[in-house]
């Protein structure tokens, strides 16, 4: 599903390569603006190697190229650039540790690198020296904590820490590696605190676009429950982070809670970044716009680059990882954790087993999955059931549906109903599987009004809509001047149409003089006001 020969594009690939590698120092250290001028006092760099890992991206960007790295080694079976990963790596070993450097990088991303390169390798000493950055948080060891510590989660050891704090993207990088760690080591404390962590963010800390952030100053977390909708920062970095952190929890505990926040922000906080052209992009992510503020790094529309250039690639990045995410396989259980249409195969006891996906998710929610074999194979199918379909659009008490919702959730296997057992949100099928079995989901999908804890102050006396995974909002270019004000009755009933000639084909909601778009579609016909929270005359 993500693979398929492309010799032009393995050429260029191999060209860019060539170029990293030219540029690696003998020892392989690979930091060119340090290379380019050794000798300066850089803002990003100190004037040494190493000596101002508060600021500098030394270990932050060769923690992406880590990445990169095993990703193209997994997907080639070529070496060329995970060598350079690799050499460059075992400096890092060389030079930080207990008996070296103790220290840690002021943008936490090399960690996640590192675990890359433990499942490439089996090396574990590439694991270690992930936990030892970790670990090497929030102690002084020599060394002094500069500036607001906490903004870098080096307030305190990591298995200390209980609420999200500092940068947005930092934590998220952060606690998905720890994440990783809890679940290759099984340290109970990492496990302890990675929980409690989550905990925070999902019950008082989230949008319900699933963005992260709530303040632009340093692009950080707020305190609990101060989510703010016009000044939401919500960068899209933190959206990505946010969905790669929950897919790693899903692995560590098996339960569809996680993959629901996944979700929520694929679907959401994080698409909403990129233009349908794919060549514009947003930073932050706000829930409500005047249409005036530039609050997009100094525009007020999409922008086709940033002098920070992390949100564009980090797109690039992470939809082209996304069928790694969508099933999952365990002994004899495979998972279907998000639905999407297209192919797969699976190991199931060393025997291989192709599953079909056919969807028209999100815009509805009848799933077939069809089985084919080459004998017989007795294995558990979980399909996810989505939390929205059982009345709980997150798993906290931060938002919540009102009324009671339409329709049940309906299984069948070859035709027949059968009884949806579920387990840790998933509903399971055992049986003996032949060649053309085929499972049928169906999950309805009323439109449904979302409410917001009472703590989150901007929020009280607005309702929010949902229909699916996908949140709506209101534009004024379909609605008029003064969306983020005017009275919206509880008592509007929607209808729901597909426009297939607007917004790159999109369902609509119409009603009482309304007309919402999803929320990821917004500002594509020019910088208007918009807001997801509305005001309602019930709450």
């Amino acid at each position: 599903m993500r693979l398929q020969d492309d010799p032009a594009l393995d050429a260029y690939v191999d060209a860019v390569i060539e170029k990293i590698a030219a540029a690696q120092e003998d020892d392989g250290y690979l930091y060119t603006l340090r290379t380019i001028h050794p000798n300066d006092d850089h803002k990003w760099a100190g004037s040494k190697r190493w000596s101002y890992l508060i600021a500098s991206h030394e270990l932050y960007n060769v923690g992406h190229m880590y990445e990169a790295a095993v990703a193209h080694f997994q997907a080639t079976g070529k070496r060329n650039f995970l060598d350079v990963a690799l050499k460059n790596a075992e400096l890092i070993l060389q030079t930080f540790g207990v008996d070296g450097i103790r220290d840690v990088p002021g943008h936490q991303e090399i960690e996640i690198g590192l675990v890359k390169l433990f499942r490439a390798t089996g090396e574990t000493k590439y694991l270690d020296l992930a936990k030892f950055f970790l670990d090497e948080r929030g102690r002084e060891n020599g060394r002094v904590l500069k500036d607001d510590p906490a903004e870098r989660q080096d307030h305190l050891p990591v298995t200390e820490q209980s609420e999200a704090v500092g940068h947005s993207v930092r934590a998220g990088y952060m606690y998905s590696a720890m994440a990783d760690v809890a679940a290759l080591t099984g340290d109970r404390d990492y496990v302890t605190a990675i929980d409690r962590l989550w905990e925070n963010v999902v019950g008082k800390k989230m949008y319900v676009t699933g963005g992260i952030g709530s303040r632009h100053h340093r692009e950080v977390f707020g305190d609990n429950y101060e989510l703010p909708n016009e000044t939401a920062y919500c960068e899209t970095c933190a959206a990505i982070s946010n969905a790669m952190w929950n897919h790693r929890m899903f692995l560590l505990h098996g339960e569809a809670k996680y993959l629901d926040v996944l979700e929520r922000v694929l679907y959401n906080g994080l698409i909403s970044g990129v233009s349908f052209s794919g060549k514009e992009f947003f930073y932050p992510n706000p829930l409500a716009a005047d249409g005036e503020w530039a609050f997009n790094k100094g525009a007020n529309v999409r922008q086709p680059w940033f002098g920070c250039s992390c949100c564009p690639t980090n797109v690039v990045r992470f939809l082209p990882s996304l069928p790694g995410y969508t099933y999952a396989v365990m002994d004899d259980v495979v998972y279907v954790n998000l639905f999407l249409g297209g192919e797969v195969v699976v190991d199931v006891g060393g025997q291989s087993v192709w599953l079909t996906q056919e969807t028209n998710y999100p815009w509805d929610g009848l799933v077939t999955v069809s089985v084919d074999v080459d004998a017989e194979v007795d294995f558990e199918l979980r399909l996810r059931i989505p939390g929205w379909a059982q009345g709980q659009p997150v798993p906290s008490d931060l938002y919540w549906y009102m009324g009671e919702a339409e329709g049940m959730v309906a299984l069948q296997v070859n035709g027949e109903d059968v009884v949806v057992n579920l387990d840790a949100g998933f509903a399971c099928v055992r049986r003996v599987w032949s060649q053309g079995d085929s499972v049928v989901l169906n999950l309805p999908m009323p439109v449904r009004r979302v409410v917001t804890h009472e703590n989150v102050e901007p929020n009280r006396g607005r309702v929010a809509f949902e229909r699916g995974p996908i949140l709506f909002c209101a534009e004024a270019v379909d609605n008029g001047v003064g969306v983020r004000e005017r009275l919206l009755a509880d008592s509007v009933d929607w209808d729901v149409n597909f426009q297939a000639d607007l917004l790159n084909g999109v369902v609509v909601l119409s009603g009482g003089g309304w007309m919402l778009i999803p929320y990821y579609a917004w500002c594509h016909r020019g910088a208007n006001e918009m807001a997801v929270w509305l005001k309602n005359s019930e709450i």
